[in-house]
């Protein structure tokens, strides 16, 4: 099993679930320029990562990588207690981020440099800042009296703990959400977060 993964993409997050599983995996990094070649492009025709590769089988997009690694090693307990009930509770998250937050960070990004108007691509930004501060206050109330999203660790975490980096290097304001902040210094005590850390270089 394979991951390809660029430094401090949602990847992150497919990067520590491997970790947490424990079974033996290879993790490739893949710069930007390299996601646009025509080799990688064979691979993935978006450009994007992550990808996972298991002997040859290419599965792409985020969720559903997250889902598969959950649904093959249900030992690691990642997604739900075994119930309908508990697994759709974990994936109602893992869509809040992967579809609420992930893209309201588009225009911090550079998403409307398109525009050419210096005065319209930093109102996206406000205007950006302020979902993304309104998102996040609904993820630091679901965390109240947790350690994680839904009660117990799931493949939802790391991706939620991918976004908080992200809104940490936008130097978005979260201040107040003294629940997040806890679940980030949770997720940064842990062995696995810390060696993936290490391997990104992103220590």
């Amino acid at each position: 099993m394979k991951l390809y993964y660029s430094p401090n993409t949602c990847a992150l997050a497919d990067h520590i679930v491997l970790e947490w599983i424990g079974k033996p995996y290879e993790a490739q990094r893949v710069s930007r320029e390299e996601r646009g070649s025509p080799e990688f492009r064979k691979i993935n025709p978006a450009g994007a990562v992550p990808v996972l590769d298991v002997d040859g089988w290419i599965l792409t997009q985020n969720a559903a990588i997250l889902n598969y690694l959950a649904d093959i090693h249900p030992e690691a307990k990642l997604g739900g207690d075994g119930s309908a009930k508990g697994r759709a509770e974990v994936n109602r998250w893992l869509a809040f981020v992967n579809s609420d937050v992930h893209p309201a960070f588009k225009p911090l990004f550079g998403s409307t440099g398109y525009l050419e108007d210096a005065a319209a691509i930093e109102k996206s930004k406000t205007h950006a800042r302020a979902v993304l501060r309104t998102l996040f206050a609904r993820a630091d109330e679901q965390l109240q009296g947790r350690d994680w999203l839904t009660g117990a660790r799931s493949i939802a975490d790391p991706y939620l703990y991918v976004v908080l980096r992200w809104a940490k290097g936008q130097n978005l304001d979260l201040d107040g959400f003294a629940q997040l902040a806890k679940f980030k210094e949770r997720m940064e005590a842990d062995p696995a977060v810390q060696k993936v850390l290490r391997e990104q270089g992103l220590d």
